[in-house]
């Protein structure tokens, strides 16, 4: 994609962004003239994700809503301010309603709702003490509207962020701070190919098998995501904001 200066002088501060969506959307972010920070558990990695993109990396892991809260000030000391925020971590380990423990459950609410609440909490703070507008997206789920079986405690994770991103929004839009939520579907990642090999036996042909089993042929792709996530960031989405946009293939509610 050609740049078009979409978010240029913005500070954007994209948490899990060491890897898969998180990563794209930073890599987008500083094409468009974005100043990135980025957020991820492993210093290595990060360190040498970050440099390669152009970004500033705080190690992070959101589960601990201290480290959370920290990664926006840390942001914030860096560059004087946050003007966008894209919660991108996530956790995706299997369970059912029968076999999930509260050890489990509670993972997924630290990762997929509680670190992203309090992250939003902070970034919306720094925005309003200086009065200043602002931009939110969350990623979050298609299958929060119902999901698999075996995914049960990312879906009750997943449900309450969809519905945290339109109350947040409702509370903040005369502040002018939009926040919106991407509801993607099935991605092609790095996280979602061990995640298939770990916890579905998949072998090197889960890819090219489960594009065939898909009506556009393949999944969903990290920079096409990255791309339609700036937008959601920029001025150039206008007013929307309290949206949960599906980002998928199969659309909700239809049957054969």
């Amino acid at each position: 994609m050609t740049p078009s200066g979409l978010l240029t002088d913005r500070v954007v501060l994209v948490s899990g962004g060491t890897q898969g969506v998180g990563a794209g959307v930073a890599r987008a972010a500083v094409r468009e003239g974005a100043t990135v920070a980025v957020t991820g558990r492993r210093s290595e990695l990060g360190a040498t994700v970050a440099a390669d993109i152009g970004a500033f990396f705080v190690r992070t892991d959101v589960a601990d809503v201290e480290q959370a809260q920290a990664s926006v000030a840390a942001v914030v000391a860096e560059f004087g301010r946050i003007d966008a925020l894209v919660n991108s971590a996530g956790l995706t380990d299997r369970g059912t309603l029968l076999d999930t423990t509260p050890d489990l459950f509670d993972r997924h609410i630290a990762v997929n709702l509680r670190g992203p609440f309090f992250l939003m909490q902070a970034a919306v703070r720094d925005m309003l003490g200086r009065g200043a507008p602002g931009s939110i997206v969350n990623i979050i789920s298609s299958s929060e509207l119902g999901g698999q079986p075996y995914l049960a405690p990312y879906v009750a994770a997943k449900a309450g962020l969809a519905g945290v991103t339109r109350n947040a929004a409702h509370a903040h839009r005369f502040d002018r701070i939009r926040i919106n939520g991407l509801d993607i579907g099935w991605t092609d990642t790095e996280g979602e190919d061990a995640t298939q090999k770990a916890f579905h036996a998949a072998d090197d042909t889960w890819l090219d098998q489960a594009a065939a089993r898909v009506p556009m042929g393949k999944l969903g792709q990290v920079d096409e995501i990255a791309d339609f996530v700036v937008f959601l960031l920029s001025d150039r989405s206008g007013v929307v904001t309290g949206s949960v946009i599906d980002w998928d293939q199969n659309v909700v509610g239809g049957l054969d």
